[in-house]
């Protein structure tokens, strides 16, 4: 990624509206299994991009500069018969920062354990109501849904609530349906995991640091002055202490660690820190991320 503080001084007007509609890529590999036929690959590819980006996923008509841009990348490591398919998604997302050219990632998210049915050329409809029958859908649908919660909580206090909700409903119609990666009782990183986290209460906390963190924060980076936007994040950040002695079995910290410690990094790498206590935001981050003290937090000065 680029450093931040030759990022934040290119200005550009753009739309601020809150965007509800998604605008994606998606790839599908399957070259671990070899093999020459590869065409039902290229077919799910078009297939699934088309359905993310067709799918009226909140009822909202926008622009293609007011939509989320994501990205769903499949990896395919087992194939048994024509249609039953194993492997993994990674799921990411951006969101513009205001007055800058710079794209803030929201989640990046990977998925070890997804499993599906898929027939060439079947046709994909989301259907909120039940379960799909084959989990393809499923799956996708779940991870736009946290995506656009994501989205709206960057841009109002809570602000995702209802596209969380509507990810939870899938989850739970998803529940006993024997695909792996949907049940609480497979671990700390399962969907459930995921969305059940960000629905609790105690969970409230970490999306008020999310709002605070981009509305607050990084739209104001792109003053030419910025060190009270460098103080919000600073001090959001802080919060996280809150989590402290459990974030290790907490999905959606982790998940906001993974996706944003580099972000994190390059904001207090360059310029000036002033009214920053970073010794405190250093020893935060050597807790919650300590495979990077060497990498990134040691070098913080």
């Amino acid at each position: 990624m680029k450093k931040l503080f030759t990022i934040f001084i290119l200005i550009f007007s753009f739309n601020y509206s809150f965007s509800q509609e998604l605008l994606a890529t998606v790839q599908v590999n399957a070259q671990q299994l070899g093999g020459s036929n590869n065409q039902v690959y290229k077919t799910l590819e078009k297939n699934l991009r088309d359905f993310i980006n067709n799918t009226s996923w909140t009822g909202k008509k926008l622009q293609n500069f007011e939509k989320i841009k994501c990205n769903f990348a499949i990896v395919i490591t087992e194939r048994a018969g024509s249609s039953n398919f194993k492997g993994s998604i990674v799921v990411q997302a951006v969101r513009p920062v205001f007055n800058t050219t710079y794209e803030t990632p929201l989640v990046n998210i990977n998925d070890t354990n997804f499993g599906f049915d898929y027939t060439e050329n079947e046709n994909l409809v989301f259907n909120e109501r039940q379960f799909s029958g084959k989990n393809l859908i499923d799956v996708v649908s779940f991870y736009v849904y946290t995506i656009l919660g994501y989205d709206g909580d960057s841009f109002k206090v809570r602000g995702g609530q209802p596209w969380f909700e509507k990810a939870q409903k899938i989850s739970n119609n998803s529940q006993n349906q024997n695909y792996a990666g949907w049940s609480l009782i497979e671990g700390t990183r399962t969907r459930a995991a995921l969305i059940d986290n960000i629905m609790k209460p105690e969970q409230n906390t970490l999306r008020n640091i999310f709002y605070t963190y981009h509305r607050a924060g990084l739209d104001n980076l792109g003053k030419q002055d910025q060190t009270s936007g460098k103080k919000i994040i600073a001090d959001a950040l802080m919060q996280l202490k809150t989590y402290e002695n459990n974030f290790q079995m907490n999905y959606p910290i982790n998940i906001f660690i993974d996706t944003k410690k580099q972000e994190i990094f390059d904001i207090f790498s360059n310029g000036s820190n002033t009214n920053i206590n970073m010794a405190d935001l250093k020893s935060l981050f050597v807790t919650l991320s300590p495979k990077d003290i060497d990498s990134k937090w040691n070098k913080w000065k």
